[in-house]
């Protein structure tokens, strides 16, 4: 074990946390860093709108509101950071991938998820880390709106993922039947980016 995992866990178990809730080679922090590719967008919710396509049967579009009806679900999640960051007890409000399940009914070809979000952002996962309990379609996070630096009027939540495939900024999200890598992946992003076997960089 290194002197920085030690230290780490040194800290965490002062805190009266669980030291094993901390992935290898991740420190953690109380802050919310804000890191993201390009700019922050400026969303006009009265154009501003949310596709699910691909292989589905029913491919749909709904408006913010549509989307703030479907039933709703909390969620408290720890979140890692590629950057080495971890964020504990973090909680997020929205709506889970089985309510839009009934919308736009799935193909039993669909295997994947390619997350598309503004300024032609991408983050890919497969269908079953979207099915995940504790995965979200969040608009809300620790009891508020979500802030413009972090996703601001929806973001995907990932959390069994490193955060880059928690996509801000979310419009939509396309089923299919073979993986196709996202925007950090094709820049030599780990494929998988499983923080507990540290899958940062390369496949």
């Amino acid at each position: 074990m290194s002197l920085f995992r030690s230290k780490a866990e040194h800290k965490l178990v002062e805190k009266g946390l669980d030291p094993k809730r901390l992935p290898p080679g991740q420190y953690l922090t109380e802050k919310w860093p804000v890191l993201h590719a390009g700019t922050v967008p400026q969303t006009d919710l009265s154009t501003w709108d949310f596709k699910v396509f691909g292989e589905v049967e029913e491919p749909t579009t709904l408006t913010y509101d549509e989307l703030k009806a479907l039933p709703q679900t909390e969620i408290t999640v720890d979140i890692h950071c590629v950057t080495r960051w971890s964020r504990f007890d973090t909680s997020f409000k929205g709506v889970h991938w089985r309510e839009l399940t009934t919308l736009v009914r799935p193909k039993s070809s669909a295997r994947f998820v390619l997350a598309h979000a503004e300024q032609g952002f991408t983050a890919n996962v497969p269908l079953a880390a979207l099915e995940d309990d504790e995965a979200l379609i969040a608009w809300e996070a620790d009891g508020a709106p979500l802030e413009p630096d972090h996703g601001w009027p929806l973001r995907l939540v990932v959390p069994s993922r490193y955060f880059w495939k928690s996509a801000k900024w979310l419009r939509g999200l396309e089923l299919l039947s073979a993986d196709q890598p996202g925007f950090w992946e094709r820049y030599g992003y780990h494929n998988d980016a499983d923080f507990w076997k540290e899958q940062r960089y390369g496949f």
